[in-house]
């Protein structure tokens, strides 16, 4: 389990990105946080895997608390956390093969590290892994001469590579077409139900929302203001809608519309 206890980050310029946010996440669960742009779901998921450090509050996950582990500790805590970016975060000039490999290296020598060096049981886990997600064709091309599906594709099959135990999808699909956002959650929902992992996903949508969830947790200026399930948020009221969204948003075809919506 992974409880969020009164999380708190405060940035430099004093900007307050979260606000005493708690919830519990269940081993096995899908949860998907939903807010506008600005709202807080990326430091959130930045928090928990201490890509930013909270300025205060707990992260427990597994009966650890994240927030106190340093170096070592924590570099062998987070090989357990996958993390996928909306913009892939991708080597371009690498091949596909090497970025995915990439996910091993928490694993690894310091010095095998540095070479890209990997065992032959790492080198059969990549095939697999590669296999798994389709895209066997692309193994040597250079990753900036994929699609954007294909890309996250590659993310995600680098994330597997850490055989993570929980999985942070921050927008993963925010830059791609609907036809591929449906086809790389499905993916992570797959994972989710074939291998039990944690997925923690972030989305904008609420057709998708309404599609992937298990359960629902809306931020709104670092707050949460909206806890639910998959069925709740089929049944969104517009009072709640605009809790979570703002007065000047507007529920169009599952979509967000209104000046808030693009900032």
């Amino acid at each position: 389990m992974l409880q969020i206890k009164n999380l708190t980050k405060t940035y430099d310029d004093g900007t307050q990105a979260l606000k005493n946010v708690s919830f519990d996440v269940e081993e096995s669960e899908f949860l998907i946080i939903i807010g506008l742009s600005g709202s807080g779901k990326s430091t959130l998921l930045r928090c928990i895997n201490r890509l930013i450090d909270p300025t205060e509050g707990e992260i427990i996950w597994n009966g650890t608390n994240l927030c106190a582990l340093e170096g070592d500790q924590l570099r062998k805590t987070r090989r357990k956390i996958g993390m996928i970016f909306q913009h892939f975060n991708l080597v371009k000039r690498s091949s596909v093969y090497k970025n995915i490999m990439s996910g091993r290296l928490g694993y690894t020598k310091t010095t095998s590290s540095f070479f890209n060096k990997f065992s032959d049981e790492d080198i059969r886990m990549g095939k697999k892994v590669i296999e798994r997600l389709g895209i066997t064709d692309q193994t040597y091309k250079r990753a900036d001469e994929l699609s954007g599906g294909q890309q996250q594709r590659v993310g995600i099959a680098r994330a597997l590579m850490q055989e993570p135990e929980l999985v942070l999808a921050d927008e993963p699909v925010a830059s791609l077409d609907p036809v591929l956002a449906h086809s790389i959650l499905e993916t992570l929902e797959r994972l989710n139900q074939e291998d039990g992992i944690t997925v923690i996903c972030s989305l904008h949508y609420l057709d998708l929302v309404q599609r992937y969830a298990m359960r629902v947790v809306g931020l709104r200026e670092g707050e949460i203001v909206y806890r639910g399930t998959k069925e709740d948020i089929m049944s969104l009221t517009d009072e709640e809608f605009k809790e979570i969204y703002g007065a000047e948003a507007e529920r169009v075809g599952g979509s967000i519309e209104g000046e808030l919506a693009s900032n």
